[in-house]
């Protein structure tokens, strides 16, 4: 049996993110991989090597709903809306993991990057290629993290590399689910990348894989862009609109996650709430490629659950700190607001319950995995000359505008620490007690 402790101040929105959990001098005991114990009693580290990370803050590590680990090398690619940025960027890009040796290497590097800037779960698009998710959840298991993941399936629209067909899309997804989901931490989402790169046939086996395996999740993309959208109307005549589509195919359900979901219809948005289908909301990526703004008060006005993703490599920061300060712009453009306590709930705590992992990660109570990131809001001379100013008596309001800050001028120099299953990742703190 291993047993630490961490000590620091502990915050975490299990609660919800009007109801923080804060302590401003607490320990954090960690056993087994697990939290067994959170609270401002000293004596909850008797006997345990101590970290301390004085007056940083220790929550739950972020949680990053939609991105794709191959397509680190095209992030900041010039000049490109969606369906021109998939066909020059990356559908060139993704032909080199059929190589299993690349996805390997890709694999390091993109579980390196998430875990230095806090990530410590994430919901990833893999290739078309068995062995792009081969690589990535072996790289997944040997960290320890708890991933949600799987191959991508497109039998249409895309270079002949890359197809696969219904038959084989169908055979090779269950082939991974059996390896994969629930093998230690890892998850499998059946991922049809999109409507228009799968046929009615490679639809129909999707949703036959649905049924099959309920307990696996789905993701893919919806109303990202307007050209899109018009060419979901050419390829399916009958859809009434994009979200037809997956409904007919029996897509639509509370572990089912849809990228971007921006031009959406007020009848598109109630069949979401109605199905409790999620909506991940991806702002770097949508500013950069130019698609539109994320409508999120009518989302969570119509009972859609909203997460907060990064779109790597759309998208164009590893970040959910900088992923959380251009959501606070895309929403203040439409007169929406976005206050720091739920940015960070979002980033945790409303990332997880949306997945349905509400009693495993994105919390520190006790039973919970010990996931954590340990976040310095006085990282750079530009935060630390800001937290100056932050002097409010009250310490909740010292705390939001502390997060505030974070939220918009933080980045991976702000993260300390890394933790996954107990076990440090990734540390810049000095400091270790007894």
């Amino acid at each position: 049996m291993t047993k630490t402790a961490l000590r620091g101040r502990l915050l975490c929105f299990a609660d919800g993110p009007d109801r923080p959990t804060y302590i401003e001098r607490g320990i954090l005991v960690i056993e087994n991989g697990r939290i067994s114990a959170m609270g401002e009693d000293p004596a909850l580290a008797d006997g345990l090597v101590v970290e301390d990370f004085g007056e940083r803050l220790i929550m739950p590590g972020f949680i990053d709903t939609h991105l794709h680990y191959p397509q680190t090398q095209v992030i900041g690619s010039y000049g490109a809306q969606l369906l021109e940025w998939l066909q020059r960027y990356t559908f060139v890009e993704e032909q080199r993991f059929a190589d299993p040796a690349h996805a390997a290497r890709v694999a390091r590097f993109f579980f390196d990057e998430l875990l230095r800037n806090g990530t410590t779960t994430a919901c990833v698009y893999c290739t078309s290629h068995p062995a792009s998710v081969d690589a990535f959840f072996a790289e997944s298991e040997r960290r320890g993290t708890a991933m949600i993941a799987g191959k991508v399936m497109m039998d249409r629209g895309a270079p002949q590399a890359l197809l696969d067909t219904a038959e084989r899309g169908y055979a090779e997804s269950s082939a991974l689910i059996g390896r994969w989901h629930g093998q230690g931490r890892q998850l499998y989402a059946i991922t049809p990348r999109f409507a228009i790169t799968s046929t009615e046939a490679q639809l129909e086996a999707t949703g036959t894989l649905m049924r099959e395996h309920p307990q696996c999740y789905m993701q893919t993309h919806l109303s990202e862009n307007l050209r899109e959208i018009e060419t979901i109307a050419e390829l399916f005549p009958w859809s009434r609109n994009y979200t037809d589509v997956y409904d007919r195919y029996d897509l639509l359900g509370e572990r089912s996650i849809f990228g971007h979901c921006i031009h959406l219809r007020e009848e598109e948005r109630h069949r979401l709430a109605e199905t409790r289908s999620i909506a991940a909301f991806c702002p770097t990526s949508n500013l950069f490629i130019g698609s539109g703004l994320f409508d999120r008060a009518a989302l969570l006005a119509a009972g859609v659950p909203v997460t907060l993703a990064s779109d790597i490599g759309g998208g164009t920061s590893y970040s959910m700190l900088r992923t959380a300060a251009e959501a606070y712009k895309v929403l203040q453009l439409q007169g929406q607001n976005f206050p720091a306590f739920a940015i960070f709930h979002s980033l945790t705590a409303g990332n997880a319950e949306a997945l349905g992992l509400a009693d495993e990660i994105g919390t520190l109570a006790a039973g919970s995995m010990a996931d954590l990131v340990v976040i310095d809001s006085r990282a750079t001379p530009a935060m630390a000359h800001r937290m100056e100013a932050v002097r409010s008596d009250d310490p909740l309001e010292r705390l939001a505008e502390e997060l505030f800050v974070l939220a918009t001028m933080g980045d991976d120099r702000a993260v300390a620490a890394t933790w996954v299953a107990g076990q440090c990742a990734l540390s810049n703190n000095p400091t270790l007690t007894e």
